[in-house]
């Protein structure tokens, strides 16, 4: 993304935020647009001169932090964490915003055997022939994952060998060291890791996306509002795609 085009978003900064000098900007994020956070935080930095103090996390430990009175200007949850927070007025109702959205896919280790899983059938068996399958309990794939086994009626078998980790990054981590044979992920957070490869998302029929909402904190800096619209604008799309996901 050049330069030009990111001042040219943000461009106003210094009015928003009512004074010239720089603001910090604190930001709490999932682990859903990490990958895209960190592309686009130093560029909003170098235009804006705002400083952003960004802590990543899972949606659900972050709202917990949000209730128990972490202070944030911007924060960035799957939309029924966010929903809860507006209802309870820490977050402004009229600044929930979709930032990006992002399919869940099988996660490989590097170089591995690539098995078919583009239909459901193909994806079940794929499942049932696995020694090992990670997911993070409480990140938004894994609670969609362990609801579709059920309803695919191979959650005993699947539950049998799973490798059930807090976070995204461990499953990631499970993949590559090779602890776990598949991993389930939104795309966004496994092309990041190194060792892993995505053999492939989902397939149509069971499909399911994980959401990245963005609100402003009740309190929020106006230099926040700035930007919040940086990571809404158009020139944000191609570190959107190029992070395997989509916009909202």
């Amino acid at each position: 993304m050049k330069l030009g085009r990111i001042l040219a978003v943000i461009g106003g900064v210094a009015a928003l935020s009512g004074h010239a000098g720089a603001a910090e900007i604190q930001v709490l994020c999932s682990n859903g647009l990490k990958a895209v956070m960190q592309e686009l935080a130093p560029q909003f930095e170098r235009a804006s001169e705002h400083k952003l103090v960004v802590k990543y996390g899972l949606a659900a430990a972050l709202k917990q932090q949000i209730e128990a009175g972490e202070p944030f200007d911007l924060a960035i949850l799957t939309p029924p964490m966010m929903d809860d927070v507006i209802k309870q007025g820490r977050v402004a109702a009229e600044t929930r915003t979709v930032i990006a959205r992002a399919g869940i896919g099988v996660a490989i280790r590097a170089r591995a055997a690539r098995p078919d899983i583009g239909t459901t059938d193909a994806f079940k068996r794929v499942l049932l022939d696995a020694k090992s399958i990670s997911y993070a309990k409480a990140g938004a794939s894994g609670v969609y994952f362990a609801g579709l086994v059920q309803r695919l009626g191979i959650a005993d078998a699947v539950n049998a060998k799973a490798r059930v980790k807090t976070t995204g990054d461990e499953v990631g981590e499970a993949v590559a060291h090779g602890d776990a044979e598949l991993g389930v992920l939104p795309i966004s957070e496994i092309l990041p890791v190194h060792g892993v490869e995505v053999l492939g998302p989902f397939p149509t029929e069971v499909q399911s996306y994980v959401v990245m909402t963005a609100g402003l904190g009740a309190n929020a800096s106006k230099a926040a509002a700035a930007l919040l619209k940086f990571l809404k604008a158009p020139a944000a799309l191609p570190v959107i795609a190029a992070k395997g996901m989509e916009p909202g």
